[in-house]
């Protein structure tokens, strides 16, 4: 009896709590149900990471918000991962735009599809060809050939930029709408704008959406996407002259094995030492309509009776 009680409480339950569309929960009561978590490569990073197709033909990125000690109460249990995972619907072609392109680098010539996404560490990348939306989609950034009853494709630059440019105008109207700050003032750290800035410009709204495109693109697509979109380099800022600028034998090197002695060195600088870049850099920024982070987090003040 004891040793079942043991075997109970070592098995690790496969459980998580996940955030997702209601459609999906509709799906997962279906008799057929094809829910399938995956991990496939992302065009980004040319990584693992975690995807899900459901039974309709739908992709769905798959990710994690996670915070050390955090556990769930799940029904009578303790989940110990405490994750929090996140499914979003996302659009599988940019996951097949990436064999496209590496495919016409190395070949350069027509070819069925499925012999173009194909992936010895991620064989599940052939699913992607199952999804309803590619097959509505291709011809957005490919040339097509039909030989008979069979298809061939051959990656087209030229279409794939005209389609990311669409995506960029759906996404700055999405950051318009859900009113986004996207402004300058957002680089800021320590600070959440908590209205729009009246100096922000139609450039700082494509800027923004070329990089949450990009997560999903190479960085030689990023680029050509960004020339194609017109957007002009962002001017680096005015280095300080040599004479200030802080040595890395400066850097408390031991800190990572004594603690204290970086904290005994700190309390003995003066206190009138000058201001880092950084903190030059933040004296600078903008706060009009900013709140500090920690306000965010104080307690409410007592109610008048």
């Amino acid at each position: 009896m004891m040793s079942k009680k043991k075997r109970h409480v070592d098995v690790q339950s496969d459980q998580w709590v996940l955030v997702a569309p209601e459609s999906l929960n509709d799906e997962a009561k279906e008799p057929n149900n094809k829910t399938l978590f995956t991990k496939l490569r992302n065009p980004g990073t040319e990584k693992g990471a975690m995807f899900l197709f459901t039974s309709s033909g739908q992709l769905l990125e798959v990710k994690a918000f996670h915070e050390e000690y955090r556990s769930w109460f799940i029904g009578q249990t303790v989940q110990q991962d405490g994750r929090l995972l996140f499914a979003t619907p996302m659009d599988p072609l940019f996951l097949v735009l990436y064999y496209l392109v590496k495919a016409d680098k190395k070949q350069g010539k027509f070819q069925p599809v499925d012999q173009v996404v194909v992936d010895e560490e991620f064989p599940s990348c052939s699913m992607l060809l199952q999804c309803t939306q590619v097959a509505q989609s291709l011809h957005h950034v490919t040339e097509e050939k039909e030989i008979g009853s069979k298809k061939f494709y051959k990656y087209s630059k030229e279409k794939t930029l005209q389609w990311l440019k669409k995506k960029v105008d759906q996404t700055i109207k999405v950051l318009k709408s859900s009113d986004v700050c996207v402004g300058g003032g957002v680089q800021s750290a320590t600070f959440v704008r908590s209205k729009q800035g009246a100096d922000v410009k139609e450039e700082d709204y494509t800027r923004y959406a070329h990089g949450l495109i990009s997560e999903y693109l190479s960085e030689d697509l990023s680029e050509d996407l960004s020339k194609y979109l017109q957007l002009p380099e962002l001017s680096s800022p005015t280095p300080e002259p040599p004479g200030k600028k802080r040595k890395l034998s400066d850097l408390p090197v031991e800190a990572e094995e004594d603690y204290t002695k970086f904290n005994s060195d700190m309390k003995n600088k003066k206190s009138n030492s000058k201001m880092t870049a950084a903190q030059k850099s933040l004296a600078k920024v903008d706060k009009s309509g900013m709140k500090n982070i920690s306000s965010f987090f104080s307690p409410k003040g007592k109610m008048a009776k």
